[in-house]
């Protein structure tokens, strides 16, 4: 069983923020029985693969690059799979935008993700990023995952066989390329009503403060300990600073914003001089959370 190939895929509409140029191939995984073919389509393809979600948190290069697309879109229905009084278990594929995730849970009654309201992206994203916001943290919940390994096929790990933290996921033994296929997690059980409340009032927040209409990859900046990358470019004047296509938001400084026809050039510059500024007046180095794809 073999999956379906797209070829000469336009990255700027598999990413976020509307950057890229083209890949070599993009290849649709929609059932686990197609997995078994991708190390084949990689060979007769030739391209380098680069497992992608719904594009959230990439910056694509311009022009031709020699990448191979891996999309999981392993999706269906949330199941539980386990409760008791004050717990469920969830499992979830890969492909299921995390926003329909939120709200199964909430018609469910399951809390403890509400904090990620408004985060673009995948299941699969969310854990390999360990998407988090407003104090909730995807991997934090994670109680198993069934990923697929080429040397290995697909395994299923529990807690305790990977490592998590800031905005990273890694599966024991560190292997260079997995794709994950489900995710099971463990959730509080609550109350619909207000897990929503919870959820919408999130949602606000970050509406408020974050450019979330806007063609961004979220921020591009990971904060340091005990201190906002926000505030820190904030306080070197650049919030609003445009190069190009390319910004810093208005609203956030460390949200990259495409005002339209950006390249990947300008925003690597206005990235070198944020963390330029920042060094020589805090003589702090930021780390980029968002991943540049060249």
């Amino acid at each position: 069983m073999r999956p379906e190939v797209l070829h000469n895929v336009p990255l700027s509409r598999r990413s976020t923020i509307g950057l890229g140029g083209t890949a070599l191939a993009q290849v649709l995984l929609r059932a686990e029985e197609e997995l078994h073919a991708v190390g084949e389509i990689l060979a007769e393809l030739g391209g380098r693969p680069f497992v992608l979600g719904a594009g959230s948190n990439i910056l694509f290069d311009d022009g031709e690059l020699g990448i191979v697309l891996l999309t999981p879109q392993f999706a269906g229905t949330p199941e539980m799979i386990g409760q008791d009084e004050t717990h469920a278990v969830v499992r979830v594929g890969a492909g299921v935008k995390l926003q329909r995730l939120l709200n199964w849970l909430a018609s469910e009654g399951l809390a403890g993700l509400e904090g990620l309201r408004g985060i673009p992206g995948s299941v699969g994203g969310a854990v390999a990023m360990n998407a988090g916001s407003w104090g909730a943290s995807f991997c934090e919940r994670l109680e198993a995952i069934s990923l697929w390994i080429p040397e290995q096929g697909t395994v299923r790990l529990e807690r305790g066989q990977w490592e998590h933290g800031y905005r990273h996921f890694l599966p024991e033994g560190g292997p260079e390329l997995f794709i994950v296929t489900h995710a099971e997690l463990r959730m509080d059980r609550g109350e619909s009503k207000s897990i929503r409340s919870a959820m919408s009032d999130f949602f606000k927040r970050k509406k408020n403060v974050q450019p979330v209409s806007s063609a961004t990859a979220g921020c591009v900046f990971k904060n340091p300990d005990g201190d906002s990358a926000g505030r820190l470019l904030d306080e070197v004047g650049f919030r609003g600073i445009g190069l190009g296509g390319m910004a810093f938001s208005e609203k956030h400084a460390n949200f990259l914003v495409n005002l339209g026809g950006g390249r990947l050039s300008e925003a690597l510059e206005l990235i070198r001089l944020g963390k330029q500024a920042v060094k020589q007046r805090f003589d702090h180095e930021l780390q980029l959370e968002v991943k540049v794809v060249a």
